[in-house]
């Protein structure tokens, strides 16, 4: 499993501690910028080579982490792409849901729709519960159950590439 990681402005600092922590971990990750913070970046300037990448990874042993403010943005970026399946964490206590349903909407995006990449809004999660997110979201497998495939199939045909005029 190769992981591929990138952030704009506002997820730089949680970037950084993620790229560590997941390199301690032992997983073989990819840091995909910014290198330095810079306050006027923008965000498909580092996640559309991120989505790029996977997109054409027919393994599907590649995976991104994109890290903004909100990771609205980052999403909406990210499933422009192919084959782009991006899931947003909401890890904001504001949602009102107990840590246990936030975690499992989580690990739905992998059980379900094989999400292969997931966006992070730094300014709603801290280090600790943004760590625990990554690692859960990693280690859940897609349950590969008929219904599931024939939705992502049916997702993959709405594709521009896949459709045809009427």
């Amino acid at each position: 499993m190769k992981i591929l990681i990138t952030s704009d402005h506002a997820g730089f600092e949680l970037k950084n501690a993620l790229f560590r922590f997941l390199k301690e971990k032992k997983f073989e990750v990819v840091d995909y910028g910014p290198d330095k913070l810079d306050p006027n970046d923008d965000y498909p300037d580092f996640v559309a080579p991120v989505a790029e990448k996977i997109s054409a990874d027919e393994t599907g042993k590649t995976f991104g982490v994109v890290i903004g403010g909100s990771g609205q943005g980052e999403a909406m970026c990210a499933n422009r792409f192919p084959r782009i399946r991006a899931a947003v964490f909401y890890g904001d206590k504001r949602l009102n849901l107990e840590s246990e349903k936030r975690f499992g909407l989580l690990s739905l995006s992998r059980e379900h729709n094989d999400a292969n990449i997931l966006a992070i809004g730094a300014r709603f999660v801290s280090e600790e519960e943004t760590k625990k997110a990554v690692l859960l979201w990693l280690e859940t497998p897609f349950s590969g159950e008929t219904r599931h495939l024939r939705r992502l199939e049916k997702i993959d045909l709405l594709a521009p590439s896949n459709r045809v005029d009427i």
